[in-house]
């Protein structure tokens, strides 16, 4: 279930020329796209917070991405998102979408709290599961406070900007 190379290659160069770029994950998964995102803000300063709530993924995950050396750039929050992002005070530029597929609409509402005008969300799968992702994709183009469009890349993206 992880991301395909073309999308790795695709968030490192969304994250990797912006100075300090704060990143959120929902669903790091084992750590691959986490991997690509982190080294892509250990070029100008920044770092990764990623949620995963399956215990033998996050056991995946830390060893992948320690085994990658880039833990200095990437922390992981074991537990259900749902609980998790309302806690969470940090302000993101980019936040990465790959959970799942039935939880986009309310992790999007949490995180937009968590996120301000100029800021992207990039969900996946919008392509590979259009139900309920085509739903997605559709409020965030209808959405007059976005800007979003719904990239052909691997399985899909939905590439959202905060424009208020």
């Amino acid at each position: 279930r992880q991301v395909e190379p073309t999308t790795g290659r695709f968030l490192f160069s969304l994250v990797a020329p912006q100075t300090d770029c704060e990143v959120l994950e929902l669903g790091g998964s084992r750590g691959y796209s986490s991997i690509w995102i982190a080294a892509g803000v250990r070029n100008l300063g920044g770092r990764l917070l990623s949620l995963e709530h399956d215990q033998v993924k996050v056991e995946a995950w830390r060893r992948n991405v320690e085994e990658a050396g880039l833990e200095e750039w990437a922390e992981l929050l074991e537990g259900d998102a749902f609980e998790q992002l309302p806690q969470i005070d940090d302000v993101f530029d980019v936040v990465f979408l790959d959970a799942e597929k039935d939880d986009y609409e309310e992790l999007f509402r949490l995180a937009r709290e968590k996120i301000e005008p100029g800021a992207v969300v990039v969900a996946d799968n919008v392509l590979s599961h259009p139900n309920p992702l085509a739903n997605y994709s559709a409020a965030r183009q209808a959405d007059p406070t976005l800007l979003s469009v719904t990239v052909p890349l691997d399985r899909g993206l939905e590439l959202t900007v905060v424009l208020q």
